[in-house]
């Protein structure tokens, strides 16, 4: 089976064509700020986008005809289990309201179900950031006005859980792992027969990353946004995208970091060692969440590519369970793995208007 894989990023547009599971195409599709900023409103960039996807395809030597079914890389939708879910209307009226907020892989759906239309194949969506498996307790912040909101990279947890449960010769479905990835945001997640019971939102608590600030002391926050008030998008900016090692170092690229390390930077050297310490910290609370039961723990994302990071942190989680590496985040790959599955009837596909929270 041929398949389209769709995944619009806030500076570029990422299309790939599969054959089976092999990717025999790709082309990454860059935008620049004075592009991106021409339009007043992300919905404004959905036909501008379409046709730049349509242009690479001809250009690579393939029509949306020759496909048999069309990935979308998810957007922020409603809370839903993991999955593979149709894209249909309910589910295109929400990205394009923005419902649950504005990020160029709302786009992504619109696009897939526009183009599977015209074909008459189907479109999907795979483990969005929006997926929520919690259970009950993992939703309770300690204010019932601020309940824990379960987001993460669901995709690439799920899709690498999937490929650990292969190398233990298990059921991804019949055991539990501690998911760790590991990028410009940082998810730690406890999988518990394979879902999401628990994980760290990115955007807002758990280990500082790259470039987000994760947990923060809760008075202290309050009183530097009294005393200094910042506006509303200048904190948040400063809290997810110049936070972390950004905050700290002026970099969100740890390979820079490592140089730093290497030429005899101590502050460099604190500051990473103390990410790792937080990454591993967090770890150890998701294996209290699975009562210490744990088949493996795997690394995954940009950063597992650090022997640096990975030596490190390995020293101080791996008496929980045998640690497994996945460097990097096949995106595209993950998804058109969750459309095979419900080609094949591997999978039963999900219908986000039945599952939506």
């Amino acid at each position: 089976m041929k398949s389209l894989a769709i995944n619009p990023g806030s500076t570029s547009t990422k299309v790939a064509v599969f054959s089976g599971e092999r990717e025999i195409w790709i082309r990454d599709i860059n935008h620049s700020r004075e592009e991106i900023e021409s339009f007043a409103k992300l919905i404004d960039q959905l036909d501008w986008r379409r046709d730049l996807i349509l242009d690479a395809l001809k250009e690579g030597g393939f029509s949306p005809e020759e496909f048999d079914f069309i990935m979308a890389r998810g957007g922020l939708l409603d809370p839903i289990p993991g999955g593979t879910y149709l894209i249909d209307e309910e589910m295109v009226q929400d990205l394009r309201q923005g419902k649950n907020g504005e990020h160029a892989s709302n786009l992504a759906a619109i696009i897939a179900r526009q183009l599977a239309d015209k074909t008459d194949v189907p479109a999907y969506t795979v483990d969005p950031v929006s997926l929520d498996e919690f259970e009950p307790e993992a939703r309770l912040s300690g204010l019932p006005e601020l309940p824990r909101k379960c987001q993460s990279h669901a995709l690439n947890l799920k899709a690498t859980a999937r490929k650990t449960a292969e190398k233990l010769d298990q059921d991804f479905n019949d055991i539990n792992l501690i998911g760790v990835h590991l990028g410009g945001g940082i998810s730690i997640a406890a999988l518990k027969r394979g879902r999401i019971v628990d994980v760290n939102n990115a955007n807002q608590g758990g280990p500082y990353s790259p470039e987000r600030a994760g947990t923060l002391p809760s008075l202290d926050l309050v009183e530097y946004i009294y005393r200094n008030r910042p506006e509303a998008e200048e904190i948040k900016g400063k809290i997810v995208g110049r936070g972390g090692l950004v905050a700290y170092l002026g970099t969100a690229d740890g390979r820079k970091v490592e140089e730093r390390i290497s030429a005899g930077d101590r502050e460099a050297e604190l500051i990473y060692q103390g990410m790792i310490y937080q990454i591993a910290k967090e770890t150890g609370a998701m294996a209290a969440v699975l009562s210490g039961e744990i088949a493996a723990i795997f690394l995954t994302g940009g950063l597992a590519n650090s022997d640096y990071l990975v030596e490190r942190l390995k020293k101080r989680i791996e008496f929980l369970a045998p640690v497994y590496l996945f460097p990097g985040a096949a995106e595209m790959e993950h998804l058109v793995a969750g459309g095979l599955r419900v080609m094949r009837g591997e999978e039963k596909v999900r219908s986000y208007v039945e599952a939506r929270r």
